[in-house]
């Protein structure tokens, strides 16, 4: 063998050795990730469900003070429990959004699937978003629907994401102004089912497009910003749809409102 292969060989040899090593620092690096990122959903399970049982608590004897079980209330004590009771019900939704988000993110979740009505199942949604809706004087309403099939899905886990999606369209969206849902269907064979949420809001600018849907992201993660939460309900949301084999993304604009959109497959007809 000729000095020059000789080099060739030893130089290749040197290279793969370094290339070697550099996979096995990525591997560590990757390990290392996994196992922070384990005990990161470890901690979040187990501080979410220490304050779950205490808040809870504290909850139902507001609401036994609130509705005056222990003898009446004037009115400005029942405001000051009603504003206990509700402080505490955000906090535990919010909970609850974490416990959520850590089962989704340790694949505990499974999907039970049922034939259900998405036109049905949006009103249900509705009527539950009413009230905020009412007070913010924002009409919120379901242009279509009536004739389609029924879905075979995870009914639970699509009204998370249609909750979450409706809330966020009347939360982000100013006084007297509309939000929509509305349906389509797409593909060759109409086998897919296009859901749209719509509103007339504030809006999100392009560059923050796929920030929303990462976990704990906020495009405003100010300390004085003006509506608050854990960021998850979106990261959430997108898990739930993708399990179905579903997608969701949003079109929107600053100063002229946002269209979320998801897609699931329609219930393949029986023979």
């Amino acid at each position: 063998m000729s000095m020059s292969h000789r080099v060739s060989d030893a130089a290749l040899t040197k290279r793969l050795n370094a290339l070697e090593g550099k996979a096995r620092e990525a591997q560590k690096t990757i390990d290392d990730l996994k196992s922070r990122d384990a005990l990161k959903t470890q901690f979040l399970s187990n501080i979410s469900h220490d304050l779950r049982t205490p808040l809870a608590a504290i909850i139902t004897h507001a609401e036994i003070l609130r509705d005056g079980m222990l003898g009446e209330l004037n009115q400005k004590q029942r405001d000051s429990v009603s504003g206990i009771v509700n402080g505490g019900q955000q906090l535990l939704d919010m909970i609850d959004e974490i416990l959520s988000y850590v089962r989704s993110a340790s694949d505990q979740v499974t999907l039970l699937p049922t034939e259900f009505s998405m036109a049905d199942l949006v009103d249900q949604v509705k009527l539950l978003n009413q009230p905020l809706a009412a007070k913010k004087h924002i009409t919120i309403e379901r242009l279509n629907g009536d004739d389609l099939p029924l879905v075979f899905a995870d009914r639970d886990k699509i009204k998370h994401v249609l909750a979450n999606l409706i809330g966020n369209a009347i939360k982000f969206t100013n006084n007297g102004g509309r939000a929509w849902i509305s349906f389509s269907r797409r593909g060759r064979d109409e086998e897919e089912l296009l859901v749209e949420i719509g509103d007339t809001g504030r809006g999100i600018a392009r560059a923050h497009y796929d920030l929303i849907f990462r976990e704990f992201a906020q495009v405003d993660a100010s300390p004085s910003r003006q509506h608050h939460g854990t960021g998850l309900g979106l990261a959430i949301a997108r898990r739930f749809v993708e399990l179905h084999n579903g997608r969701i993304w949003v079109e929107s604009e600053l100063k002229k409102g946002s269209r979320f959109f998801f897609t699931l497959p329609l219930n393949v007809p029986r023979a």
